[in-house]
């Protein structure tokens, strides 16, 4: 599991109740930058294995830790849309 608040949908509103806050610092919210808000705000990204996943879920059932309160955006779609509407688009 890869872990990145960089693309965290609720990021700012629950990053103080996360547990990458524990680990990492809270990172800044996307209001607090003066940069462009598509750019990467520089926080860092956790991967997990399953192993450690597992532990984080141990501490947060027992209220050792807050629980992961990643919620993943949808990814979005580069690919033009043709003007047929067949979600197809000509390459020529």
């Amino acid at each position: 599991m890869i872990i990145d608040c960089d693309s965290c949908a609720v990021r700012g509103d629950a990053c103080r109740d996360c547990v990458v806050g524990v680990f990492l610092g809270v990172p800044g919210s996307v209001s607090e930058r003066d940069v462009e808000p598509n750019l990467p705000s520089g926080a860092r990204a956790v991967q997990l294995d399953a192993p450690e996943h597992r532990a984080l879920d141990v501490l947060a059932d027992q209220g050792l830790v807050p629980r992961l309160r990643l919620v993943a955006m949808e990814p979005r779609s580069t690919s033009p849309i043709s003007s047929n509407g067949d979600g197809f688009s000509d390459v020529g």
